[in-house]
């Protein structure tokens, strides 16, 4: 099972902003300044975006190349999938998730306003209600 991370969507304030980063984007190349150490076990998996405290879509892993400037990309596929909204707290960089942490894919023809959003659902949880 690859090993996943996640990040925050900054700077994009809806679904539709997150989807315009990826729109004539081709390679999508996203920058941090250190290599994470487990990044061998992540090409194959995904990163999940944070939008809202909410994980609501991934991005394949491709693969982590090196930049000219020392610093290394996270080469994404050049496509979102939405996933079932998860509450997920904010964090600075990107963090670890397991595939048993990790939401599922939502179902073609599956609406996003089927499931819950993530800080009710959030809430809801912690109250033992779902």
């Amino acid at each position: 099972m690859p090993l996943h991370m996640t990040k925050i969507a900054f700077g994009a304030k809806s679904y539709a902003d997150l989807e315009g980063w990826f729109e004539e984007r081709e390679p999508f190349l996203m920058t941090t300044r250190y290599l994470p150490k487990r990044h061998e076990e992540m090409v194959g998996g995904s990163l999940y975006w944070i939008l809202n405290h909410t994980l609501v879509a991934r991005s394949p892993i491709i693969a982590f190349p090196q930049a000219k400037d020392g610093r290394w990309h996270i080469h994404l596929e050049t496509r979102l999938i939405r996933t079932y909204p998860q509450p997920k707290r904010a964090h600075q960089g990107w963090r670890y998730l397991t595939e048993d942490k990790a939401p599922r894919d939502l179902e073609d023809g599956e609406d996003i306003g089927d499931a819950l959003p993530g800080q009710l659902a959030g809430t809801l949880e912690k109250l033992g209600l779902i």
